[in-house]
């Protein structure tokens, strides 16, 4: 009963995370912005704020953006 009650506390608490090499595949792969943003605009994305990050600099992994934070830049660019 103990581990049922800590997983779903981790579950709450839990955002996915994709790398920046995901999220440029992303855009390519939907044709979300074409042509696709360059690695370099999608750091500076990463250090002005612009994608919500795990951390305010690039963890071991690189640059972590919140999936829902991605979602919601590209819902913004059809607004």
């Amino acid at each position: 009963m103990e581990r049922i009650k800590m997983q779903q506390s981790l579950n709450q608490s839990q955002r996915p995370k994709l790398r920046l090499a995901e999220i440029e595949r992303l855009i390519k792969a939907r044709r979300i912005v074409v042509p696709p943003l360059s690695r370099r605009k999608l750091i500076k994305m990463c250090e002005e704020g612009e994608f919500e990050t795990a951390g305010d600099r690039p963890t071991t992994l690189g640059w972590l953006v919140y999936e829902d934070s991605f979602e919601k830049w590209v819902r913004a660019l059809d607004s």
